[in-house]
This record gives C-alpha cells, structure tokens and sequence, in this order.
C-alpha cells in the first residue's frame, strides 16, 4: 500500500538530533551501510548508529581519511568504493557478499554538489553518475545481501531537488551544462530511486525512503568558490557564517537520515521524501520546503529506473 505525502506528526522538528530520534531503539545485531559516512552528516551518521549498537560499514572513496575520521568509534569497519567508477562498485559488492552478512539498513549518503562540468565512465555527468548511479548500482548488487522483513534503503536528497525534474533529452547535460540545475537533477534522482524501489521492495518487507537533509556548512560545499558563499550571504569575507542560525548543525543534518532508517513511526510505510524528521508535504509553488510532483511521480520513477539499469547493466529485478 502505498504511504501518503504527508506529515504525520512525528513529534520530531528541525532542531532535533540523530541522539534524539534513535532514543530507547536498540539497534543491537543490526548491520548498517553508510556510504561517506565518515565526514559531515555522514559522520554524524554513524556515530550515532554505532552509539546505538549497530554494526557500521563505511565505504569510502579514501578509506585512509575514512579510517582516520572514524577512529576511536567502536563498531565500524570501512572498505574502499568510489561511486564515479562501475568497477569499484562491482568490486565492493562481491567483497561484502562474500561475507555473507546481510543488511539491515542502507543510507545512501555520499555525494559531490555543485562541481565543476566533470565526465565520469563513459562520459557522463558526474552528479548524476556520484548521486544516483552510483548508489544504483550498489543497492541492485548488494541486493541480496538486504535483508527481507525489515530492512530500509534510504537515498539522501536535498531540497536542490527543487533546481530540476529529470532532463529525459540530455541526462548527462552534453549541451549547457549548469552545475545548480546538474546536482538539482541528481537530487531528483535520488527521489524518484526511491520511490520506485520501495514499489520493488515493499511486497519483501523492504521499504525505502529519501529525505532533504536541510541545510548544513560541511564539506559538501568543497566546489562552491568562496566568492560564490560570500555572494550567496552564507560566509563573509573571514570564512565566518553569516547567519549560523539558519544551518542545521551535523548532528541536527544527520537527524531524517537516521530517523527513516529506524524510527518505528514508519514500519508498514515506505516511497515518500522526509524533511525535519518527518513525512515532508508536497510542495507550493513559490515555497522552498517540500517536495516537487516531478520527484514522486511514479511514472518517472520507473521510467529513471530503467534508464539506469539500462546505462549501469544492472538491475536486481530483471
């Protein structure tokens, strides 16, 4: 059955932290996978799945920085997988299936934003490649690692989602290439990956989420140039934040993550965008919270699908 796009009241708002959502769940002989998730939200990530009892798999495309970051936290292995690269992928797949392990939470949280016009593989668009194909990829091979009954894959948007529906002529922006409008497209993307998953999945008890994050300063905004912060009114001349109020702070970012993947407020739903710890609203022209009809729509969900499976030569349900 499908989940309305609606708020339900959670009890949970902007302010809240993944220690707050993850309050009296035991996640004790749970398995999660949480891609970058060792810097910025990521990190946040998983220092609370960990301080929760889960068992933290972190593959990162520096695993050296990864090992680094996440020293001193119990729990956590990490493992080499650069997104940009099909065969890296491949690779990290078949290394944790092999384990024989199964998974019973899946964050999708790496990503690149606003890069420079950037080609990865066979010449695509990096955003779209990093953000959704990548992440693609990886939850059609591990699959059957993902355990039946209970487990959640949850892809990490943004409101930037907001940029740009799907650019069906030009996916990988070969003409005009605008780097707002390309990382808008992916966090599309991740939308409709979700939505369509959770269609796949549901009837094996496995449901999936996507989710704006909100605003957070972290290492995410490594391709914006300063002058760009300083014009946008994030930073002033000093690197210094203009307005700290209106950033969420990593562990407050980390928070609709961490709730869509273990919050007992949504078992029995799944395929619908999260804000602020909670189901978000469809979106209002002119408002910037939300979520955009072009990112639920099940018929581009399933058209994208195909399309990626299609430029991937994967797909678990075939």
């Amino acid at each position: 059955m499908s989940t309305a796009q609606h708020k339900i009241g959670s009890g949970y708002d902007a302010h809240s932290t993944a220690d707050d959502v993850l309050a009296g769940i035991d996640l004790s002989g749970k398995l999660a996978i949480v891609t970058g998730g060792y810097s910025g939200l990521g990190l946040e990530t998983t220092r609370a799945l960990t301080k929760a009892g889960a068992r933290v798999v972190v593959p990162a495309r520096r695993p050296d920085t990864a090992r680094e970051a996440l020293a001193g936290i119990d729990g956590v292995e990490v493992d080499t997988l650069d997104l940009g690269d099909l065969d890296s992928v491949r690779a990290f797949a078949e290394r944790f299936l092999t384990s024989g392990r199964s998974i019973d939470l899946m964050i999708d949280n790496a990503g690149i934003m606003a890069c420079p016009e950037t080609r990865v593989g066979p010449g695509w668009e990096a955003q779209f490649a990093t953000n959704h194909l990548g992440h693609f990829a990886l939850v059609n091979r591990l699959w059957p690692a993902i355990a039946p009954g209970g487990a959640r894959v949850v892809s990490v948007s943004s409101r930037a989602h907001h940029f740009s529906g799907m650019r069906w002529d030009d996916v990988h922006w070969r003409q005009g290439y605008d780097k707002w409008e390309a990382y808008g497209q992916a966090k599309t993307a991740n939308v409709l990956f979700a939505v369509h998953l959770d269609k796949l999945g549901a009837g094996q008890g496995v449901r999936a989420f996507s989710l704006h994050p909100g605003g957070i300063h972290t290492p995410l905004q490594r391709h914006i140039p300063k002058e760009e912060m300083i014009e946008r009114g994030w930073i002033d001349e000093d690197g210094t934040l203009l307005n700290p109020g209106s950033f969420k702070t990593p562990q407050q970012g980390a928070a609709t993550q961490v709730w869509a993947a273990t919050s007992p407020q949504l078992d029995g739903m799944g395929g619908v965008y999260l804000e602020d710890c909670d189901i978000a609203e469809p979106a209002v022209d002119g408002e910037t919270s939300g979520v955009k009809a072009w990112a639920t729509d099940p018929e581009q969900a399933a058209r994208l699908w195909e399309l990626s499976a299609e430029l991937t030569g994967v797909n678990a349900f075939a």
